[in-house]
């Protein structure tokens, strides 16, 4: 990287910011195609190289998808490129390890806590019926079943936030739980009173939905996040290294 030359890295942005100006400009949608390569080359002034460049750095965003055979395409533009860089911050933070774990808990429980009014009359029978199933997994399964266990809590958080429409609350929520479950590993291990805990937490959060009270389901919030904001804070305590 060092022996990049200064005029072929701006260069090379140059042609990332054309290619992002172009799908604004065409109003693309995730799927829709690109110009091919030889075209794009025309229409930015760049050279073969510089643009297959770009586009490797925009699919890496996530912002376009390369299918082989076929040619470029709008990407999903997903938050995977955010969870990468989330990830790779907790697991190697220069001044507290923990903090990064602390301040993810603190974004996920404020999305929930912000729009609670909003979930509370927004989520329908049926989907208050799935949440109720989805703590029905959990407690069947239980937390050392791992897998079974996990994929019903973050299930039951991206239902919970589902009926309010927002794709971006959506995205940035699952974001951070999948950063934290990443993370969370490197904690001391997740006890069987933790586990009795989170699911009697899960539980009077939908109770609480279902009853159309507010206070309980902020309650039931709180309960649900204090057993991890305690792992953390005992870490912290021992001046122990996630790593």
């Amino acid at each position: 990287m060092s022996g990049t030359r200064p005029g072929r890295t701006l260069l090379r942005q140059e042609v990332v910011e054309g290619i992002k100006r172009y799908i604004l400009d065409e109003r693309l949608r995730p799927g829709d195609p690109l110009p091919t390569e030889p075209a794009l080359c025309e229409a930015l002034g760049a050279s073969r190289s510089s643009v297959r460049e770009a586009v490797k750095i925009l699919a890496a965003l996530d912002i376009v998808e390369v299918r082989h055979g076929h040619g470029t395409y709008v990407g999903r533009l997903s938050l995977s490129a955010l969870v990468e860089s989330l990830t790779f911050r907790g697991l190697l933070s220069p001044d507290d390890d923990f903090q990064v774990m602390a301040d993810l808990v603190d974004v996920r429980e404020l999305f929930e806590r912000g729009m609670a009014d909003r979930i509370i009359s927004s989520l329908s029978a049926e989907q208050l019926d799935s949440l109720e199933g989805l703590v029905a997994t959990m407690r069947a399964t239980g937390a050392g079943d791992g897998h079974g266990f996990v994929a019903a809590d973050r299930a039951f958080h991206a239902l919970l936030v589902a009926p309010l429409g927002n794709d971006l609350i959506g995205q940035l929520s699952m974001a951070f739980w999948d950063v934290y479950t990443i993370v969370a590993p490197h904690l001391d291990g997740f006890t069987h009173a933790d586990e009795t805990a989170t699911i009697t937490a899960h539980q009077n959060i939908v109770d609480a939905a279902r009853a159309g009270d507010t206070t309980a389901f902020l309650k039931a919030l709180g309960e649900h996040y204090a057993p991890v904001r305690r792992r953390i804070a005992e870490a912290r305590s021992r001046g122990a290294n996630p790593l």
